[in-house]
């Protein structure tokens, strides 16, 4: 509104001649870390790179950048994973598992407690059969066009399939003294005793070991063992309920399932177009060398957000935003290891670890993103060029069409393996990234204690952990070959290790241990809880209490070197000065109108107002600009209601100026009484500063500010006299004539 200088940025050249008197090298003294700051300028320098004599301004506000920086990645980060996880899966999972887990046959066993070979055929005859196909209404009216729906909102992408994995009757040897009586023997499953030979006289496909015959090809992890995904004998359910119910008739007629057979692997997709989701079903019966029957189940709800046409522009954003950030750190971390070198870059902190950590299985998740969109893209791409997939709306428009979804189940098992690989590196990637934010804010005094005293007791918890856990697997083999064949909790190694972590918690249970042995079962958890909870626990405790209650001492004892509190009072307090400039110029503009002896009627001329104004160190090029801006019709002189609009800006900027300063100074005093100090620190610190120093330093910021002004005015004139671009004639005679 008028020619009064606004604060100057304050940039880190003004600050460090306050706050240092020494740079970051003499003077003159060309350095590698000169070099190093000229090629790359500050955009890759951190604070782990910066000279050990660098003054404090440049750790700050290299600290800042590097925080700031990562608050973007991390925001980045939990974009993308909130994206790409909604509470709707979990529903949508929820009923599908309800759905073909919890019903029962009509004996009232449901698959999960199915455990004999009968249960497996009633499984499917009943509740398989009648969850994936429904073709009718609630009120038990027959479905015109039930387009293959589950629970009618669910279609299925293909045929439901069964494959069954089975192991040769030579694949283990009969004692020698039962040969004689006893002519078969199948053994665990084993990808080398894997029967692929013609298991029935009838010449079908169902009978036969077929080989899948794509790239989705996956081995499948149950219970007792993991199987091969190369092949099996392969059943295609049909899309039509009768005609499923005579296969399966017809499959446990023909004994499809006998002695040999270790696994049938049920498998079939779903896709809810309302929501967009995908749920791919892996139903697994186990038949072991034992006899019976286990059971497990896979239900993986994708959200192929990034495949969807309505997919939102910020997810592909961060997904590009993302991909920068991985190449900005790798470059970093380089540079820090070239700077360095390698050994002293892994020895000088542990967070480099981290770091390290974080870039590899950021690179891991792009592979992943990039190899699922593949999957994704193939997948759809065959379905389209074979006429296997047709739209829902084609069948909107005509009630007489067959849509047809005929999508390879194992492609979109594929599909699922490599999105639940994505979501749990993704997973991995967030949990680091929020605890990577400690090794940011670790400046401070408090968020430092943690990190601290970790890396304080780590040999000594290094130390304590042998001891405990020679102890703990101790135990954990006496609770195995204890209670082994009688408790589950106890039936393998890897079993009694995580039972006895969880005893820890408070979770166990005793009964089954008394019940296994009433003598060494009490026995064998008393001794436990008496070693491991209240000994060796307690022991752990205490290490870590100890080392904290030093480090909390020794950090309440030392002074904060970072000062990055100061560093803002630093800013505050120029600003300040700054606006206190401002606000002494416009009250002597103020003046200088009252003195030239405005009453409210009478004009004052241009010549009247500049002589008042030059008494007040303002450069005739000022004057003239401030008297042009009112000066309305351009007759060199200001009427009552021209200088009143001026009365009234100049009061409008003071009022906002002292409003300014207020805030200002009232957050300063917050952030001292925040702090336990009450006396302007400026940029030198809290520590060490004489009581009153403060306002001495005010006072010779604003004469400096003042001088610097008096300068620049004269420089601008300088300027301009030496181009040739002079005030215009008019205004100069104008001038002249004022004098």
């Amino acid at each position: 509104m008028y020619p009064i200088k606004e604060p100057k940025p304050i940039d880190a050249e003004s600050i460090s001649n306050v706050s240092s008197t020494d740079g970051i090298f003499p003077a003159g003294k060309q350095s590698k870390w000169d070099h190093l700051q000229n090629s790359l300028g500050n955009f890759w320098i951190t604070k782990q790179i910066l000279p050990k004599d660098a003054d404090k301004v440049s750790v700050i506000k290299t600290t800042l950048r590097e925080l700031l920086t990562y608050l973007a990645f991390l925001m980045t980060i939990t974009y993308i994973t909130f994206s790409m996880m909604n509470p709707t899966m979990y529903f949508q999972t929820k009923v599908m598992s309800d759905l073909f887990l919890e019903k029962t046959d009509v004996n009232g066993v449901s698959f999960k407690t199915a455990s004999q070979m009968d249960h497996f055929w009633n499984f499917v005859e009943g509740p398989l059969v009648d969850g994936l196909y429904w073709d009718k209404w609630p009120n038990n009216k027959t479905m015109e066009d039930p387009l293959h729906s589950i629970l009618y909102e669910n279609y299925l992408l293909g045929s439901p399939r069964m494959r069954q994995i089975r192991v040769r009757n030579d694949s283990c040897e009969i004692h020698k003294d039962f040969q004689r009586a006893i002519f078969s023997c199948y053994s665990t499953y084993s990808k080398m005793f894997e029967d692929r030979e013609h298991i029935h006289e009838k010449n079908q496909t169902e009978f036969i070991w077929q080989e899948i015959k794509s790239f989705a090809k996956n081995d499948v992890w149950g219970k007792l063992s993991t199987y091969s995904g190369d092949g099996g004998y392969i059943v295609n359910l049909s899309l039509n309920k009768t005609r499923a119910l005579r296969k399966v008739e017809m499959l446990k007629n023909s004994l499809w399932i006998d002695r040999g057979t270790r696994a049938v692997i049920i498998d079939f997709t779903t896709y809810n177009p309302n929501i967009n989701l995908y749920v791919v079903t892996k139903l697994i019966a186990e038949f072991p060398a034992t006899g019976g029957m286990f059971t497990s189940w896979q239900f993986r709800t994708l959200n192929l957000l990034e495949n969807a046409s309505d997919a939102p522009i910020a997810l592909y954003f961060c997904f590009f935003l993302f991909i920068l950030f991985i190449i900005y750190y790798t470059i970093e971390e380089l540079i820090e290891i070239q700077t360095l070198g390698f050994v002293p870059y892994l020895q000088s902190t542990g967070w480099n670890y981290l770091d390290l950590f974080t870039i590899l299985i950021s690179i891991a998740l792009v592979f992943f993103l990039f190899y699922r969109k593949y999957i994704i893209t193939k997948i759809f791409n065959e379905a389209s060029m074979s006429g296997e997939i047709s739209s829902y709306g084609q069948h909107m428009n005509n009630e007489n069409s067959t849509v047809t979804l005929q999508i390879d189940t194992y492609k979109f098992d594929t599909l699922g393996f490599w999105s639940a690989q994505f979501s749990n590196v993704l997973a991995v990637l967030s949990f680091v990234a929020w605890v990577k934010i400690f090794k940011y804010i670790s400046f401070n005094k408090t968020m430092s204690q943690l990190s601290s005293t970790l890396s304080r007791c780590a040999k000594d918890i290094a130390g304590f952990g042998v001891m405990f856990f020679i102890v703990f697997f101790a135990f954990a083999q006496l609770g195995y070959l204890l209670f082994g064949t009688q408790v589950r909790d106890y039936s393998s190694f890897g079993k009694s290790v995580f039972t006895l972590l969880r005893l820890i918690l408070g979770d166990f249970d005793f009964q089954a241990l008394e019940a296994a042995n009433r003598v060494l079962g009490p026995i064998f958890f008393l001794s436990y809880i008496f070693f491991v909870f209240f000994v060796l626990m307690n022991m752990f405790l205490a290490i870590i209490n100890d080392t904290y209650a030093e480090v909390k001492s020794e950090l309440s004892n030392e002074n904060d070197d970072f000062a990055l509190m100061d560093y803002f009072k630093g800013v505050s307090n120029q600003l300040l000065t700054k606006l206190g400039a401002q606000k002494e110029q416009i009250e002597g503009i103020q003046a200088a109108i009252k003195e030239s002896g405005f009453d409210g009627t009478r004009r004052i001329s241009f010549a009247t107002v500049r002589q008042e104004l030059k008494k007040r160190n303002l450069s005739d090029l000022e004057i003239e600009v401030l008297f042009s801006k009112y000066d309305m019709d351009q007759n060199r002189e200001l009427d009552g209601e021209e200088l009143q609009a001026m009365i009234d800006d100049l009061e409008g900027k003071k009022v906002q100026i002292e409003k300014q300063m207020e805030e200002n100074k009232a957050k300063q005093d917050e952030d001292s009484v925040v702090t336990g100090n009450n006396v302007p620190t400026g940029l030198h610190g809290r520590h060490g500063m004489p009581a009153g120093i403060g306002n001495d330093y005010i006072k010779m910021a604003r004469r400096v500010d003042r001088m610097e002004y008096v300068l620049s005015t004269i420089s601008t004139k300088i300027d301009n006299a030496l181009s040739g671009k002079l005030i215009a004639p008019t205004t100069g005679a104008m001038v002249a004539s004022g004098n």
